[in-house]
């Protein structure tokens, strides 16, 4: 990297692409594609739908008081990720909790609900213990609104809470075990030989909070051995006594490891994002001897659209320390230069420097005790734990790879010979399954277990092709316990819910889909599917702002009447996702 003009090029990416997303609304691009899920038309609860061999049994919208009606695709009211235990379904979100009864898949009935915002609330459930993840730094000790205003309070609880849910519909919070970074996801890791104990890891991914409001607290680098980054937490709880959970161990399993290699931006994102328009070489030249702004990307040019060249002159002028009204030939000259600059280095493969430490930070943990192993999707890793011990998870394979942007999720095969790693590109929050993103990224990565090593077989991505106006990225599924096979349900966020067989994970196929169109025709409006799980015979889906979704599958080429009937005949007492366990038939 060139660190003399590094300043230069950050200054210019915040500045321009911050100024430019308030100007510019994101519009449906037209395709030719023949998938029914192309083209889908938009709406909140009245979308257009699009199915194969999936069918909607039950649709609940999201409560009162979980749901902005002036903004449909609030942030702050996101549903979240889901835990099952008997006939009931816990719904974590970022503004709280909500109980249904499944008893009858068909008629999810709602039991209760809890507002208790913190983001993003990810829930898991043992016994009489429901645990949920707070993040944010409105997180309340008493699960209060209004948020906590000063920088450093006593008040303010970014952790893990443990709720008594022996009445379930009064969960009554019984411990908040806080940590420093709060928790983005938690997995709930039983301990085979003692079942007195269950332990929880936190992933956080936010800032370190400050000592002051949290002893012991660092931001320091790789070389401090008490930095709060580069590590999970370990929660001990006592079943007996959950008010006196409390963090046993710290493992720092991310230490040691470089700065991966990663794929830079698409030309779609930075044309879009800066104002460009692809022209003809023909087009190119006559806008250069008008003056115009001209770039080149992968070989094809570009002109900056006459609605954006006044922002990027004003922001060019103010990082010059130009204090004149009207830019000169030389404003025009540093922005041609700068953003030349700006998205060849935005194209080109990022990071792998020597010397310069990798990911300080888990998304998420998988656990399967019964083979002694968890995939840690961690930032710019996917990581091979061995759990043994569960207060004291230890690395012993990673796997990189430059077409991921953002290690996840993980899933293994039920017989633990296989794990699939999810890459959330753009976050979540971004149009990442156009038909001009690269099927590689913001997909899966399908890897084998050989000798406890990960060897990588293969990707699967959502084949449909989406809007610009719908989030779409591999994010959170489970396995489907069809015998002899490995089949998998998952959510794509506004990319719909998406079943496929990775028995060969080298070449994984696509067998039944369910899509809606997007939530807003005119701006990409927060929604989708966080999260699609199969528990005792249905999928259970959550939507990010419309609510709860149930499905049933139904036999085809792909699938027959006694593969389906032999899935739903297994039954599980519970179900917490990032905790699997073998099933058997």
């Amino acid at each position: 990297m060139n660190t003399s003009s590094t300043p230069r090029r950050a200054a210019l990416s915040v500045a321009l692409l911050s100024v430019f997303a308030l100007v510019r609304a994101a519009g449906a691009q037209p395709s030719d594609h023949t998938d029914p899920r192309v083209g889908l038309r938009a709406g909140f609860q009245d979308a257009e739908e699009a199915a194969l061999n999936l069918a909607l049994v039950a649709h609940v919208p999201k409560p009162e008081g979980f749901y902005n009606p002036d903004d449909i695709g609030d942030f702050s009211m996101m549903n979240a990720d889901l835990a099952f235990s008997g006939n009931t379904l816990f719904l974590g979100g970022f503004q709280g909790l909500q109980v249904y009864d499944i008893s009858d898949p068909t008629r999810p009935r709602l039991r209760t609900t809890l507002p208790c915002p913190g983001g993003q609330g990810d829930v898991s459930v043992h016994g009489d213990l429901l645990f949920m993840s707070v993040e944010e730094t409105r997180g309340r000790l008493d699960c209060g609104p209004g948020g906590v205003p000063e920088p450093v309070s006593a008040e303010r609880f970014r952790g893990v809470r443990i709720f008594d849910i022996t009445d379930v519909e009064h969960p009554r919070q019984v411990a908040a075990v806080q940590t420093c970074r709060g928790s983005h996801t938690h997995t709930l890791v039983p301990d085979p030989d003692d079942p007195s104990h269950v332990y929880i890891y936190v992933s956080g991914t936010s800032g370190v909070r400050p000592a002051e409001e949290l002893a012991g607290c660092s931001e320091a680098g790789p070389e401090d051995p008490n930095t709060s980054l580069f590590r999970i937490e370990v929660i001990e709880v006592p079943l007996a006594h959950p008010e006196r959970a409390a963090i046993v161990n710290a493992p720092s399993f991310l230490l040691g490891l470089a700065a991966p290699r990663e794929h830079g931006e698409t030309t779609e994102d930075l044309a879009f994002s800066l104002g460009l328009e692809r022209v003809t070489p023909e087009e190119a030249a006559a806008a250069r001897a008008r003056g115009a702004f001209v770039v080149t990307m992968e070989g094809a040019d570009y002109v900056m659209d006459d609605e954006t060249v006044p922002l990027a002159l004003a922001q060019t002028m103010e990082m010059r320390g130009v204090s004149e009204q009207t830019p000169t030939a030389e404003d025009s000259t540093a922005l041609r230069s700068m953003l030349q600059e700006y998205v060849t280095e935005r194209l080109g493969t990022q990071g792998g420097e020597e010397g310069r430490p990798g990911p300080d930070q888990c998304h998420d943990i998988t656990v399967y005790p019964e083979i002694g192993l968890a995939g840690g999707a961690c930032s710019g890793y996917g990581i091979l734990l061995d759990i043994s011990d569960p207060t004291n998870p230890r690395r012993i394979a990673q796997a990189a790879d430059e077409n991921f942007a953002y290690w996840h999720s993980a899933t293994f095969s039920n017989d633990g010979t296989k794990v699939i790693f999810t890459d959330e590109w753009g976050g979540g929050m971004a149009p990442r399954c156009r038909a001009t993103d690269r099927r590689e990224w913001g997909a899966n990565a399908l890897f084998t277990i050989e000798d406890r090593q990960l060897a990588f077989q293969g990707y699967y991505k959502l084949p449909a092709p989406q809007s610009d106006v719908e989030n779409c990225v591999a994010h959170n599924g489970s396995i489907i316990p069809i015998p002899g096979r490995d089949i998998m349900v998952q959510a794509w966020y506004q990319g719909g819910v998406s079943v496929f067989d990775f028995t060969d994970p080298s070449n994984p196929v696509e067998i039944a889909y369910f899509d809606r169109g997007p939530m807003d025709a005119e701006q990409l409006a927060m929604s989708g599917y966080w999260s699609a799980y199969w528990y005792n015979g249905h999928i259970y889906a959550s939507e990010i702002g419309r609510g709860l979704d149930v499905f049933r599958l139904t036999p085809s080429e792909h699938l027959s009447a006694d593969e389906i009937a032999a899935a739903e005949a297994v039954r599980m007492d519970v179900f917490n996702p990032q905790t699997q366990t073998r099933v058997t038939w």
